[in-house]
């Protein structure tokens, strides 16, 4: 009945309705054929090159990283990869699925860390897991600790006369909640998780570097390093700029010559991510998580 009093209107509810879907298949199919073929042509050009894995920013989440790890350590055309690393540090987990990352590319093929401007708390991380280590002598790293921090907002709210309400399931549910005060217990409850994770840090350091662990100990006290001072402390092995790097990674593996580097291909953006700034699994990834719970964080 609708449809014969109002064709056009019909009409034009069934074309946006084809037309939304026909947009959101063909966005879903561009999106996985980019995504497989993120790494096109790297198996196709023969030689030996060195596969370059950047680091940037605040580390927040490692599936891309892990992602071009895995392609670069099972591509028999890459002989050794470089790592750079510009970051400040970040959320523990991702800098220690990174970790893990590095050292198992290590064992088949050659990793150096080449340090920009900062490498810092989870940047340094990272880096203590390669073969090597570069940076520039002005290079900002170490940093070598754990931090967690809360916002109160109790006496704000007071003065607002806004008085919270919560329901909880059990005693430390709602530890660290910006709307009333810790207790000892609770602070003690932290303290501790933080100088386990602190453990793990220091620990993997250690490893990463050969260095004794009590060496990294009296280091890892939060404290940052110039590139320079680190040389003399045995958390960087040289001295030298990105090329300088490129060249060592090179050497390491047996290439001689000129070193090529080779980079994963720029992913295109999709018709959603230029509208929304975001991809798909990014906007399920921060649609579920929850900001209430800032978690532990390598940084500085």
């Amino acid at each position: 009945m609708f449809s014969r009093r109002h064709p056009i209107l019909f009409f034009f509810l069934i074309f946006s309705a084809i037309a939304s879907v026909t947009v959101i298949v063909v966005t879903t199919v561009v999106a996985l054929a980019i995504r497989g073929d993120q790494f096109h042509g790297l198996m196709e050009d023969g030689g030996s090159k060195v596969g370059v894995v950047e680091i940037t920013g605040v580390i927040a989440d490692a599936r891309k990283t892990l992602e071009t790890l895995k392609y670069f350590r099972e591509d028999d055309t890459i002989q050794a990869v470089m790592v750079r690393i510009d970051s400040p540090g970040g959320a523990v987990g991702p800098s220690q699925e990174i970790y893990r990352a590095v050292r198992k590319t290590s064992e088949t093929k050659k990793v150096v860390a080449s340090l920009g401007s900062v490498a810092a708390s989870g940047g340094y991380y990272i880096a203590a897991a390669a073969d090597g280590i570069m940076a520039n002598p002005g290079t900002i790293t170490g940093s070598i600790g754990v931090i967690m921090g809360f916002t109160n907002f109790e006496g704000l709210l007071e003065k607002i006369g806004l008085f919270p309400v919560v329901i909880k399931s059990g005693e430390y549910k709602d530890m660290g909640s910006p709307v009333r005060e810790m207790r000892p217990d609770e602070r003690n409850l932290l303290q501790g998780m933080t100088q386990k994770i602190h453990g793990q840090f220091v620990s993997d350091v250690a490893k990463g570097r050969h260095l004794p662990l009590e060496k990294v100990q009296s280091l890892a006290d939060g404290r940052i390093f110039t590139g320079e001072e680190s040389v003399a402390m045995g958390l960087v092995d040289r001295l030298g700029n990105f090329d300088d790097a490129l060249e060592w990674t090179g050497r390491m593996a047996g290439i001689e010559g000129e070193v090529e580097a080779v980079y994963p291909q720029e992913r295109r953006f999709s018709y959603i991510e230029m509208l929304t700034g975001s991809s798909i699994e990014e906007m399920a990834a921060n649609f579920f998580r929850s900001e209430l719970w800032a978690g532990f964080l390598y940084t500085p």
